[in-house]
């Protein structure tokens, strides 16, 4: 009968439990990773919807103010006519389309004299 020895594990037992308890370690470690991510990702995604809403009811807020407060009858004007740097600017702006060939010689004509009223 041979003899079989008790009490530690031997080499190829050792190894073996050293296997189960790093792979078990390994799949808790790499679920609770994902579950921590997950969370944090539909934190994120809560904060971004709250935040949309915040500031479409800041908008609204605004848009409401502006009609309390504008001039009964007043109609909306269109934007100032710019400043004479401006306008100097723009014109060289066109030119510069017009030169390029993005602009005909009409086009040009056209939003200059709308430009320079």
């Amino acid at each position: 009968m041979p003899f079989r020895r008790m009490g530690r594990p031997g080499l190829v037992g050792l190894a073996a439990r050293t296997a189960v308890v790093a792979g078990t370690a390994s799949a808790v470690s790499g679920g609770m990773a994902r579950s921590q991510q997950r969370r944090s990702q539909e934190q994120y995604e809560q904060q971004q919807y709250e935040a949309a809403q915040q500031q479409a009811q800041i908008d609204a807020a605004a848009q409401q103010a502006a009609a309390q407060y504008a001039p009964p009858g007043a109609a909306p004007t269109p934007a100032a006519a710019p400043a004479g740097t401006d306008v100097a600017t723009q014109l060289q702006q066109l030119a510069s389309l017009m030169q390029s060939g993005v602009l005909s010689p009409d086009e040009f004509a056209t939003a200059k004299a709308k430009l320079l009223g």
